[in-house]
């Protein structure tokens, strides 16, 4: 045991749980805390706003699979944090996100820079804390990073009083943890996989439907095996993006909305269909009542609460999915499925991914084809929100796990540029691009100063067109071309502005402008780089089902 604050508390159990990166800002309540973290063998990384700390730790915890720290000030820090948070959440990213807090006295009495922090969170954590003993601190910390890591993961908060950061106790770090009703069931009932596995067998045109579970898990590898084993194809949510490599030919590409045809059209068509660590959310379903109408449906997942919770399943499997699909991949066998890939492909050469490209000007779509041809597709990739998203998603094909970072349950702007940022701190030898919009660029741009100063060479793909761009899709579509606040009236010169950083800049207006602004954006490895693509302002995502539709309805390309 050795005698210390409640402050350099935390740091050595940060020690302890191998943090590499904290993300943070600093503030009265928490100086304690950032005084200890100026010794700290681990890196501090100062941001220039809370919910950019946030992302940044989502980025990082998303590439690695490790958890992401945050550290920040009470009041407006700790309500800062509140939409990454929420967006962690909504996604199921790990992360321990400490908040300083007034004297214990004060709490209450409306005291300066107060917030009711645990109250306002309370709803978008796994869990949090409020430390009123600091003798309880060491097992306050191992049950955050125990809970948000474990079961399915999420954001854990511990609210930091300031007098008991400066109060003093004998530290001992725990080496296990005991929560009651916490016991996360890992092993999938042997009955219910041998079930599944006979169906699959069994079935003539199944599909394998599979979410961010799959990366979360680590559960790439195996998922492939089970894809090769069972022969049946596969597609993706957008948060399990990479779980099969995007060039797989077993791969259909994405589900849902903004899906491609054919994977929504097996969907609709199968006899069978095997969700892996999803969550059947609305914009994959649309309409439940026509959702895989003739299918029987095998779920897996750790959340036993998302079992059932929207679509009902004929074979559930509650574990990690890495545990179950190891124990499947050793008794399935494959289905007859020769005839259903062949009218998959059919349908893919029916109705592929395809867009305009008839004249000199840059198609967003062609923009993304073009960084994904040269950047590679072991590229990080992160997105913000909106069309460009979608198009990331559709033609960008990253080819392993854990590299397709966006937003998915919350949807949440300004997510993209700090977790890239987050990821580039993690992989600092790798490609990191993230494609977004001059709508989403602005909301956390002030991340740019927190590149340049560590010098990191992360791409920025602005896919200019001068509108929230999905908000004026829907507006065209649903609301008569009203186009009500949509417009991006007043957008800054975006070569400047990463200039005025410190970063590099380039503007692309033509379309033979464009692969070869990208090779000199790659060569760029010591600071950050914005690349303003001006493209068609009236361009749309297709396909797409709207919201609350079904496949029958989809719209495409005329």
């Amino acid at each position: 045991m050795a005698e210390m604050t409640g402050a350099q508390a935390v740091v050595e159990a940060f020690s302890k749980e191998g943090v590499e990166y904290v993300f943070g800002l600093p503030g009265g309540a928490c100086l304690p805390l950032f005084d200890a973290l100026y010794d700290a063998k681990f890196k501090v990384i100062l941001v220039r706003h809370e919910q950019g700390a946030v992302h940044m730790a989502e980025g990082y915890a998303r590439s690695t699979g490790r958890p992401g720290v945050v550290v920040v000030t009470s009041g407006p820090g700790a309500t800062n944090t509140v939409t990454g948070i929420a967006d962690a959440y909504m996604d199921s990213i790990p992360l321990v996100v400490i908040t300083g807090q007034v004297k214990s006295f004060l709490i209450g009495n409306d005291a300066f820079q107060e917030a009711d922090v645990t109250g306002i969170t309370r709803p978008i954590t796994k869990h949090n804390y409020l430390v009123k003993n600091v003798q309880d601190l060491p097992r306050i910390i191992k049950e955050a990073f125990y809970i948000a890591t474990h079961g399915r993961p999420g954001p854990v908060l511990i609210d930091f009083p300031s007098d008991v950061s400066l109060a003093k106790l004998d530290f001992k770090y725990p080496d296990t943890i005991n929560i009651r009703g916490f016991k996360p069931v890992l092993q999938g009932h042997l009955g219910q996989i041998k079930k599944a596995a006979k169906m699959i067998e069994e079935s003539k045109r199944p599909v394998i439907y599979t979410g961010g579970g799959v990366i979360i898990a680590q559960a790439a590898r195996e998922l492939i095996e089970f894809v090769e084993k069972t022969k049946a194809p596969c597609t993706n949510t957008l948060m399990g993006l990479g779980g099969v490599p995007g060039t797989h030919p077993l791969f259909m590409g994405m589900l849902g909305m903004h899906g491609t045809v054919y994977a929504n059209r097996a969907v609709h068509e199968t006899d069978l269909l095997i969700a892996v660590g999803a969550r059947f959310d609305d914009r994959v379903t649309g309409d439940l009542k026509k959702f895989a109408p003739n299918a029987k449906i095998i779920h897996i997942d750790v959340d036993p609460s998302a079992i059932s919770k929207n679509v009902k399943v004929d074979v559930p499997i509650v574990g990690d999915v890495k545990q179950v699909l190891t124990e499947l991949n050793k008794i399935v066998g494959a289905a007859d499925t020769a005839a259903w890939l062949k009218e998959i492909e059919k349908w893919k050469k029916e109705s592929p991914l395809r867009y305009k490209d008839d004249d000199a000007g840059i198609r967003p779509q062609y923009a993304v084809q073009k960084l994904a041809e040269i950047l590679g597709s072991d590229a990080i990739v992160s997105t913000d929100v909106g069309q460009h998203q979608m198009w990331a998603a559709q033609y960008y094909k990253v080819n392993g796990p854990n590299q397709f970072l966006t937003s998915g349950g919350l949807g949440t702007m300004g997510y993209g540029l700090p977790a890239a940022i987050g990821a580039q701190f993690a992989f600092p030898n790798k490609t990191v691009v993230c494609i977004t919009g001059d709508g989403s660029i602005q909301m956390n741009i002030q991340e740019m100063a927190t590149a340049v100063l560590h010098k990191l060479p992360v791409k920025i793909a602005i896919l200019n067109n001068n509108y929230l761009g999905m908000v004026r899709q829907w507006q065209e579509a649903f609301y008569n071309h009203r186009y009500s606040s949509s417009t991006m009236s007043g957008n800054p010169d975006f070569v400047k502005l990463s200039e005025a950083f410190g970063g590099a800049g380039f503007r692309v207006t033509k379309k033979s402008e464009v692969e070869k602004v990208i090779r000199e954006a790659k060569a760029i490895t010591d600071r950050p780089t914005i690349i303003d693509f001006v493209v068609k302002e009236e361009e749309n995502v297709y396909p797409m089902i709207p919201a609350g539709r079904s496949f029958e309805e989809i719209m495409d390309m005329a």
